[in-house]
């Protein structure tokens, strides 16, 4: 093997291991043992076990901003955004599901807030000048799309955790109801909400 597929190898292995197991739960003799190397070949590449899981993190991290990203790319309507997006996120952990796990259960060493509660930062970011724009367009205040932003993609994220182990429904109807209630939810705003109790 070359160099470059040892350590690819070896971030598979360190990623199906993370997420059964965690960072705490998994040894650097596991990791070892399933890729079939010694334990200074992991040193080597990755100096660590830390660093190996940061390693992981970090290109899952990647995979699912840049789906999500390239989801919110385009011209098309406030709506089918969203629908894309909701979609993404469905779709990383369909096919990522061990990525999903890791992104979501330890904080790596290089981000100690939590790498999901940082992707999450990113993403509203970019979503809140789709929101911004569809506020302005609405007549409502832009800069509270930021606040709306953040409560989207918490809705998305925290519907996405739920589906990871329920699995039921499919992932289109699960989109379908995310965006129905989002949607249907920004069509009712009032334009200056205000609380019912003192």
């Amino acid at each position: 093997m070359t160099g470059a597929q040892r350590r690819a190898q070896l971030i598979d292995v360190g990623r199906a291991l993370f997420a059964l197991r965690g960072l705490d739960g998994t040894t650097i003799e596991e990791i070892a043992a399933a890729a079939g190397v010694s334990k200074p070949v992991i040193y080597e590449h990755f100096g660590s076990k830390e660093g190996l899981y940061t390693q992981v993190v970090d290109v899952e991290f990647h995979i699912l901003l840049r789906s999500v990203t390239t989801a919110l790319a385009g011209d098309a309507g406030s709506r089918e955004l969203l629908e894309r997006a909701a979609l993404a996120l469905l779709d990383y952990i369909e096919n990522s599901t061990d990525g999903f796990r890791i992104l979501m259960r330890d904080a790596a060493p290089s981000q100690p807030e939590g790498a999901f509660s940082t992707l999450l930062s990113r993403i509203a970011a970019r979503v809140e000048h789709i929101m911004a724009a569809e506020f302005e367009k609405r007549g409502y205040l832009p800069q509270d799309g930021a606040i709306y932003a953040q409560m989207l993609v918490g809705m998305v994220a925290m519907t996405g955790q739920w589906w990871l182990d329920a699995r039921q429904p499919d992932k289109r109807t699960v989109a379908a109801h995310l965006v129905n209630l989002a949607w249907n939810g920004l069509s009712g705003l009032s334009i200056d909400p205000q609380l019912r109790s003192a």
